[in-house]
């Protein structure tokens, strides 16, 4: 007898994540239907995105009923089919849930090839971070060559890759990490010309200094304090790329909003969200490019994995402290 091992939300968080609102369940694997496969999981990508998918109602996606396994984009192999379109031995991605093993019709899930790339690549610079720096830099940022981009929140997937990309594009990029060695890895390995670590160091001032006639696309991951910050120092025409507010989902009853948002007149500038869902049918010519610069060497990728299903919540944890260096994977 197979069995499923899965993480599911008994209650929603009030705060930060707690080991109490989730619990491992096990079940039996059913025997498939007509146009069913079942998936054995290799690895779940851990995102900031998770936090609020644990709200109750609807924000551009349903927040995840309690009783029900946690939402997750996954990766992982097919060992059964009675699929036409999925045959045994095929890798697959998509929103398969923190789970060891997932029953499907195929619906929203999308083959990969592992053949040149880690089926974790597909989850990360592959996967819907790596298109939600692309698209939320190129269709929403609209990066010149010349302008001055700065990334809070830069050190993760979305941010490096965002900062590696505007590099391509012929601009000057300025991150903001929390520790010296993020710092390090943004200029060093990333290519970023100045990073800014922000528990040591005032990002106003560096910001004035780096960009002294301003910033010309703001790409926030953090929102809160660092998004005021930003805003003041915008060029004229500036655009902002609202992609995250880490620093606010643990009391989102409570959210600090931007203070200077007046600036956006005065920079005759733009602020504007990016939800990657929007462009979906775009992904595999963007991750056919995104996958050349990877192999060309003009993008590094960097991962933190997590072994065990079980250390799903310590793992999402490591988001909001910053313990996580790199594009975060639980491994099954």
């Amino acid at each position: 007898m197979m069995v499923n091992t899965k993480i599911v939300l008994t209650e929603r968080p009030k705060g930060a994540v707690q080991d109490s609102n989730f619990r491992v369940e096990e079940e039996k694997i059913e025997a498939l239907n007509d146009g069913q496969f079942l998936v054995a999981i290799e690895a779940i990508s851990i995102d900031p995105a998770m936090r609020g998918w644990m709200n109750e109602g609807t924000t551009y996606i349903k927040g995840v009923e309690i009783g029900t396994v946690m939402r997750s984009f996954s990766a992982g192999k097919v060992i059964e089919s009675k699929h036409d379109n999925f045959k045994v031995g095929d890798y697959v991605e998509g929103l398969l849930g923190v789970q060891t093993h997932c029953t499907t019709d195929g619906k929203g899930i999308r083959k990969i090839d592992v053949s040149t790339s880690k089926s974790s690549h597909h989850l990360g610079v592959l996967g819907m971070p790596g298109m939600t720096a692309y698209f939320g830099l190129l269709k929403r940022g609209e990066p010149k060559a010349g302008d001055i981009v700065y990334i809070s929140g830069a050190a993760g997937i979305v941010g490096s890759t965002v900062g590696q990309i505007a590099k391509l594009k012929g601009c000057t990029v300025i991150g903001s990490a929390g520790s010296d060695a993020k710092c390090k890895f943004l200029t060093e390995s990333c290519g970023f010309d100045y990073a800014i670590n922000y528990k040591t160091e005032d990002i106003d001032a560096k910001l004035k200094a780096y960009a002294p006639d301003g910033i010309h696309i703001f790409y926030d991951n953090v929102g809160g304090e660092t998004l005021d910050i930003a805003l003041m120092n915008l060029a004229r025409g500036a655009r902002v790329v609202i992609c995250g507010a880490i620093s606010q989902y643990n009391d989102m009853a409570n959210i600090t909003g931007p203070k200077n948002y007046m600036k956006i007149v005065s920079a005759r500038g733009k602020m504007n969200g990016i939800i990657v869902f929007d462009f979906v049918e775009q992904w595999p010519a963007a991750a056919k490019e995104i996958a050349q610069w990877i192999n060309e060497d003009k993008i590094y990728v960097k991962e933190h994995t997590v072994k065990g299903i079980e250390n799903f919540t310590s793992a999402l944890q490591m988001l909001f402290t910053g313990e996580n260096f790199g594009k975060l994977i639980l491994e099954v």
